[in-house]
């Protein structure tokens, strides 16, 4: 099983925010994703809720279409101002992903088709072979303030 990597940095004054790991191309690597990243956006103060969604579908994708056995895939974290953007980077640069609508009856398939509807924006990167990188880019509302609790009635 391969080592998960975490590194966390936060840019003192500039509001930029990031984190980067490394997971097995597994579907126990693509949960983990999903979880880290939640935890990541609630100790950053963000939502998760959509941002979740987008991370299971495209770190799942990778570790189903983008497999190559021993191989990881990377997922990236960016907060910029008021915009999330999520990457996921795996080694099968040769598969592009492509949306399209699922046929009748068939179980799976959806997933670009929830990214497209909770993302503001996506794509696809190509990389230095055999890379690609997917992306989505999810803009939210600035975080409010705890309120402060001096001078306040009750305290």
């Amino acid at each position: 099983m391969n080592q998960e990597i975490a590194q966390s940095r936060t840019r003192p004054g500039s509001g930029v925010r990031n984190v980067t790991m490394l997971l097995s191309s597994t579907p126990r690597g693509a949960r983990l994703a999903r979880l880290l990243a939640v935890d990541a956006l609630r100790d950053w103060g963000l939502p998760d809720e959509r941002a979740s969604h987008v991370v299971a579908e495209l770190a799942a994708n990778a570790a189903t279409h983008g497999r190559v056995p021993g191989r990881s895939f990377r997922l990236t974290l960016y907060v910029v101002g008021t915009t999330l953007r999520i990457e996921v980077t795996d080694t099968r640069g040769d598969l592009s992903p492509v949306l399209r609508e699922p046929g009748d009856g068939v179980e799976s398939g959806r997933g670009l088709l929830l990214v497209e509807a909770l993302a503001d924006r996506w794509g696809v990167t190509e990389g230095r072979f055999p890379r690609k990188t997917v992306w989505a880019e999810l803009g939210f509302s600035p975080p409010r303030p705890a309120p402060s609790r001096s001078g306040g009635v009750g305290d």
